[in-house]
């Protein structure tokens, strides 16, 4: 089978029953200690305080200037609070964390022993239910519909053998996947300059929760009600164009790319894109700084 065939047989299941994808890159933490409720609340922007004992929520973490350090899913556990951030991320999140760490009783520990695993698609939640035996958390999906499984490590093969007869998702077909529904990811569409507005991470922040780093700088933001540049979708029909090419109007740089795929929704090439704010309206034509032209779309694809 050649490699379309594949991803369009992948892209089938994940979007018409259920694929998995291996996401045991991901890097976790752990946080103990009687204050670790409180002080997890305190260093990110949503609200941890509200979680049940074995509830989630996606968060990001920032500078007191507003920029990211990074984002994760949080779980309250009934020992600790776990925290999911993406692969090479867990030294800066932890550093961070450690950094604001100065009279509460709380300890940060890697994570190790603890692997995620993805579930798309609309029988994403009857297949995770044959996962219950192993699973130790459940996460946000990456991918929606879908959700996202913790379980131990040492379990890992057996956890395969359970999916046995799923299809698994490549890491090519999920990047499409993940485009086309308008999910950035930290290291390709954000980094240490972005602040979570311009990414589009409205679901990561809770506005009344009080102070977390950062909050100062999204009040003001939110207050101003836009921001200067959004990630919003482009399309770039048949041409190949590498990210991170810029996009301009009148020879002026007005955005650039992020990530590109060739999307099986659309039937071209797609990009996530950062446009400022002038040129946001789906439908707007932008140069290319290789040559042609794209069109700016809605978030999600569709």
């Amino acid at each position: 089978m050649g490699t379309a065939s594949a991803q369009t047989e992948e892209y089938a299941a994940a979007t018409g029953s259920v694929a998995w994808a291996d996401l045991s890159t991901r890097e976790l933490l752990r946080i103990t200690g009687e204050d670790r409720v409180s002080f997890v609340h305190g260093m990110v922007t949503n609200d941890i305080k509200g979680l049940a004992v074995g509830a989630s929520c996606y968060a990001a973490m920032l500078t007191p200037k507003g920029a990211m350090v990074g984002d994760a899913r949080i779980v309250n556990r009934v020992d600790d609070v776990l925290l999911d951030t993406g692969p090479g991320r867990g030294q800066a999140v932890k550093d961070f964390l450690n950094k604001f760490l100065i009279s509460e009783d709380a300890e940060i520990h890697d994570a190790p022993e603890c692997a995620v695993l993805g579930l798309v698609g609309p029988n994403s939640a009857a297949t995770a239910l044959t996962l219950k035996p192993f699973t130790l958390a459940t996460l946000p999906a990456s991918l929606k519909p879908g959700i996202d499984v913790v379980v131990a490590r040492e379990n890992w093969a057996e956890v395969l053998e359970q999916l046995k007869g799923v299809t698994r998702l490549s890491a090519d077909t999920f990047d499409v996947l993940r485009v086309e529904q308008g999910v950035p990811v930290f290291g390709t569409d954000m980094t240490e300059t972005t602040i979570p507005l311009e990414a589009n991470l409205d679901s990561a922040i809770h506005y009344n929760k009080g102070c977390y780093i950062g909050q100062e700088v999204i009040a003001r933001a939110t207050y101003r009600g836009q921001m200067n540049k959004k990630l919003v979708g482009v399309l770039l029909g048949d041409a190949e164009i590498p990210r991170l090419t810029e996009l301009r109007v009148a020879e002026k740089k007005v955005g650039w790319l992020t990530s590109v795929v060739k999307s099986q929704l659309k039937g071209q090439n797609v990009a996530l894109a950062y446009v400022q704010r002038d040129h946001l309206t789906p439908g707007t034509r932008l140069d290319v700084a290789t040559g042609g032209q794209c069109e700016v779309s809605a978030l999600p694809f569709r």
